[in-house]
């Protein structure tokens, strides 16, 4: 496995070389995005994106997104109405994923979309990543660069750490600003459902699409997931998590949120504080640091503060909620 830097015209030069010819050779490439980092394959090689599965240990069930450079390449592989295109024309690059219909001549294979008739769309902004894809010219199959299940990663040094020599490079381009996954939204047979919250918040895509979001129910599905992020646990540290946390117990370490503490935070075994002055962007952006460091410090049981579940606290909660189920 090769770690490379992007600081320089000439680092990222070879960084971006280095990683086209590692995807064209089928290997697994650590890819940075605005979110977290991914875990890249030719989602067109159904040897390379099983590799994804092998590598994370996630259920095949359970379907990836495809990355492209732009809109133009998405319709190669899905059919946009015109919300989608919308959606994309206002968010693309960003932190949206489209599930749309998958196009029959669409080279994706099966199991990157497990076997659906639907096809997870993105196109990251990150320049280095959409440089790849760019020269690359086939759609890249990105998943969390993480353990199935566990924190997913923000930094690059956190993809050595959680999956070392089952990727051949890593592109450092540091920590991730938005640091949850996107935002995931179905456009669907005239419907727009949100899938899973993330780094588009549901006000800014209500208003593109002039009304509510479609509300099915619970965004969780254990059985057959339209879009990752659906199970139930997921997300989760080595350490137990109590969320909604108002006292501390003894021996819990304390994910902070703002200037108010839980009644007892003195005796926390260790203190990470998400955003001192309440900003939910910048808890978004902490929130993975925050679980991996408390792991790190030897935590066994996580405290969270309460959070509010509103603009990007939305896709916070929902992290936490997943990061604290029962695990498999």
């Amino acid at each position: 496995m090769a770690l490379r830097g992007t600081a320089t015209t000439e680092d990222r030069e070879t960084a971006i070389a280095a990683a086209v010819a590692a995807l064209a050779a089928g290997r697994l490439v650590g890819l940075p995005t605005e979110t977290v980092y991914g875990l890249g394959a030719d989602a067109t090689d159904g040897r390379a994106v099983a590799a994804i599965y092998a590598a994370k240990g996630r259920p095949s069930f359970n379907p990836l997104i495809a990355h492209v450079p732009d809109l133009e390449q998405a319709e190669r592989h899905g059919v946009f109405d015109a919300t989608a295109r919308a959606l994309a024309a206002a968010f693309w690059p960003g932190p949206l994923t489209l599930v749309v219909p998958k196009r029959p001549e669409s080279p994706v294979a099966d199991l990157a979309t497990a076997g659906l008739d639907t096809i997870g769309l993105r196109v990251p902004a990150n320049p280095v990543t959409r440089e790849i894809l760019a020269r690359f010219a086939r759609p890249v199959a990105a998943p969390s660069a993480n353990r199935s299940g566990r924190v997913s990663p923000t930094r690059a040094e956190d993809v050595v750490e959680e999956l070392g020599e089952a990727v051949a490079e890593v592109i450092d381009a540091g920590a991730t600003p938005v640091g949850v996954e996107s935002t995931i939204v179905a456009v669907l047979d005239g419907r727009v459902r949100l899938l899973r919250p993330g780094g588009v918040t549901r006000a800014a895509i209500e208003a593109v699409v002039g009304h509510p979001l479609a509300d099915d129910g619970p965004l969780t599905d254990d059985a057959a997931p339209m879009a990752p992020g659906m199970l139930s646990s997921h997300y989760a540290p080595v350490a137990s998590v109590r969320l909604e946390a108002r006292r501390l117990e003894p021996g819990e370490a304390l994910i902070a949120f703002g200037p108010d503490r839980p009644a007892g935070w003195e005796r926390a075994v260790a203190v990470f504080d998400l955003s001192p002055s309440g900003d939910l962007a910048e808890a978004a952006a902490n929130l993975f640091r925050a679980l991996r460091d408390l792991d790190a410090a030897g935590a066994t049981a996580i405290a969270v503060a309460p959070i509010p579940a509103e603009g990007l606290g939305e896709a916070i909660v929902d992290r936490l909620r997943r990061a604290a189920a029962p695990r498999p």
